[in-house]
């Protein structure tokens, strides 16, 4: 046995001893169809990864799930000194699971990790300038200008040890677009109620309990055990069995069967995750394709003309089994900047759009690529295998490809898909969020960090900068709604739905089923 294996092991020894007396203790068997893509906290913005991440690492704030308004965390309290200036006081006596003290310099760090180049979290570091220490229990979060929605970014900005990832050669974010792996992609180490025991990438994922957590923890769950099971009859049967307790995603077919058992009980709730196909704007001519020397992405007419063929009702009522909501923007109900002006469609209508595949030069169709997710989002791959037969209708003949979620998402940030499906939830439950990430152009800072086709408009990434910055909420939603209309105009995406979020569990399992798809691991019992 290695040294590093023995103190791991004397860790969990300790941890189990200091749990003996809790006779209530429980083990929280899950699943769900893919399993997290890193342990990296900084490196893939995965809505599955960041709600492990925030069982293991904690955030100077952190969303309340019943009223979803940032509470303490870390942070015990926050004031706004000058517009510009946000200071923090930290909670005093915490420590990593290894038993070193949270510093000011660790939330420094870990902010300023957040803001690398290797990062798909600059997002949520928008508009930060610089964190600096004022003492030992105090930090300034010093903005470029005016951050109307700074707290709610910062749930999603969790704190590593900065003396951790130095030891491990982990001060940058692993980059998702390379197969390069740091240590901190496959460990990790955090102030979170629980510990990495044991990470087998898609096949098992052990936590237990963090003997030097010092948060509120009313939760009996002392160890967690998360298995990732593509096959949707398996993880059903699995649940039924009792081999788990939980799962995130079942499956629309298997519902009245598991709604009717009566040693299962299903907890339902519109997710704040829009799904969505994007295109290739910016290639002049794309790979596969047999059009050359052009991309009829570019041509705003073609991309009406996809959108125009999907018969969305058809999508809810037979794949989605009305699981799901129609929605002709990029952001749900629960988002701030939701209009209904901003959610209307364009029809559904074949004819009108074989005219507009005609009136761009393309009666007979054309080629193209469609990637998609098989094990992401619910029936992603049915979703997409219907689209693909509504569009050759129009003559268009899309080369379906899908892709496990592990290699899907560095895929089409290599810019490699011509046409791609992406659900885009909203952690800060504002619209900025979705309109940086996806709608401003590619740049520094977060700026079109998902924006995988590579639309560019100056007027929108104009509307972009002024949202950013407005502090009048009145004035800034109504520049939220002008920027999704304008991407509703320019055909940016094609809007599908919504989607309709089912929790399956046995009956002895308590939990607060969240807008964001995730468990509060403070929550959970198990009786």
């Amino acid at each position: 046995m290695t040294k590093t294996r023995f103190a791991w092991t004397s860790l969990f020894v300790a941890a189990a001893t200091l749990m003996a007396p809790a006779i209530h203790a429980k083990t929280f068997k899950w699943s769900s169809a893919s399993d997290l893509p890193t342990m990296d906290i900084h490196s893939q913005n995965n809505a599955l990864g960041n709600g492990i991440h925030a069982s293991i690492y904690e955030s100077l704030v952190y969303y309340n799930s019943k009223t979803f308004k940032p509470e303490p965390q870390l942070a015990t309290s926050w004031k706004l000194i000058t517009p510009t200036q946000m200071r923090f006081t930290l909670r005093s006596g915490v420590k990593f699971s290894d038993g070193s003290v949270l510093t000011p310099e660790d939330v420094i760090f870990s902010i300023n990790r957040s803001m690398a180049k290797t990062s798909n979290y600059a997002v949520y570091a928008q508009g930060i300038d610089k964190v600096v220490k004022v003492d030992a229990n105090t930090i300034d979060i010093m903005l470029k200008s005016p951050n109307p929605v700074l707290l709610n970014q910062l749930t999603e900005l969790r704190i590593m040890s900065k003396a951790w990832a130095e030891k491990n050669k982990s001060t940058e974010p692993k980059d998702i677009k390379t197969s390069e792996e740091s240590f901190a992609h496959r460990n990790a180490m955090g102030t979170g109620q629980y510990m990495v025991k044991e990470w087998q990438p898609d096949q098992r994922l052990v936590l237990v309990a963090n003997p030097n957590y010092s948060g509120k923890n009313p939760t009996n769950v002392t160890e967690i055990v998360y298995t990732p099971i593509k096959s949707a009859p398996t993880r059903i049967a699995a649940l039924l069995s009792g081999e788990t307790d939980f799962v995130l995603d079942p499956s629309t077919q298997d519902l009245a069967r598991l709604r009717s058992n009566s040693a299962i009980k299903v907890l339902d709730g519109v997710e704040a995750r829009t799904m969505f196909l994007g295109m290739d704007q910016h290639r002049d001519e794309l790979p596969g394709s047999n059009v050359k020397g052009k991309n009829p992405l570019k041509d705003q007419r073609v991309r009406k003309a996809l959108y125009q063929a999907i018969d969305i009702n058809a999508i809810k009522r037979v794949t989605m089994r009305d699981l799901s909501q129609n929605t002709g923007t990029l952001i749900a109900h629960q988002v701030n900047g939701w209009t209904k002006k901003a959610d209307a469609r364009f029809p559904y209508d074949v004819a009108a759009a074989q005219k507009l595949l005609a009136d761009a030069g393309y009666p007979q169709g054309f080629e193209v690529d469609f990637a998609c997710p098989n094990n992401r989002y619910i029936n992603d791959e049915a979703i997409c295998q219907a689209v693909t037969a509504m569009w050759a209708r129009i003559g268009v003949k899309a080369k379906l490809r899908t892709l496990p979620l592990v290699t899907y998402f560095p895929m089409i940030q290599r810019y490699e898909a011509s046409i791609y499906m992406l659900g885009w939830g909203v952690p800060t439950f504002d619209a900025l969020y979705s309109l940086q990430s996806l709608l401003r152009s590619v740049g520094a800072g977060g700026d079109g960090n998902y924006n995988v086709g590579r639309y560019s408009n100056p007027q929108m990434d104009a509307l972009i900068e002024r949202i950013k910055v407005e502090t009048d909420l009145t004035l800034r939603n109504d520049l939220i709604e002008k920027a999704l209309v304008l991407g509703n105009e320019d055909v940016a995406y094609l809007p599908l739905h919504n989607q309709v979020i089912p929790w399956a569990m046995r009956k002895n399992v308590e939990v607060v089923h969240r807008a964001d798809n995730r468990l509060d691991w403070r929550l959970i019992q198990v009786k």
